[in-house]
């Protein structure tokens, strides 16, 4: 056979240590960012659909529900359809035949988008240095 090696690896106690820390504050953590960048977004959304006179009721229609799956944490950002002038939203957003479109969510989204990824990695770095 050939040459044979041998290899001493120390300090597997304490990085196994430290990912399980890290992996028991991923979700709680993650949705403090989630939250706090679903806030930003419907704030944004309400702000850029504030003062049109025929939908007043339309910005505080917009909001935010958090949903937690196995692993996981989601926003769904939007008008809800039973709140006053919600089931407006869709036309709004994406305008229709004879009215054009007023983006608010999809703007607001990609504002929020790099503050959301580079908070997502500071999350990262600091749950696996052990300074969350």
């Amino acid at each position: 056979m050939g040459d044979e090696f041998e290899v001493t690896v120390t300090g597997l106690g304490e990085l196994d240590v430290t990912l399980s820390r890290a992996a028991s504050r991923a979700l709680p953590e993650t949705e403090a960012v989630v939250t706090r960048t679903a806030e930003l977004v419907t704030q944004g959304w309400r702000a850029r659909w504030a003062g049109i006179g025929h939908a007043p009721a339309l910005p505080a229609a917009v909001g935010f529900d958090l949903y937690h799956l196995p692993g996981s944490v989601r926003a769904r950002i939007g008008p809800d359809k039973n709140a006053r002038q919600g089931a407006l939203g869709n036309i709004f957003e994406y305008g229709t035949v004879n009215n054009p479109p007023i983006p608010g969510g999809a703007p607001s989204l990609d504002e929020q988008a790099p503050a959301f990824a580079s908070a997502l990695d500071a999350l990262a770095a600091r749950l696996v240095e052990g300074d969350a």
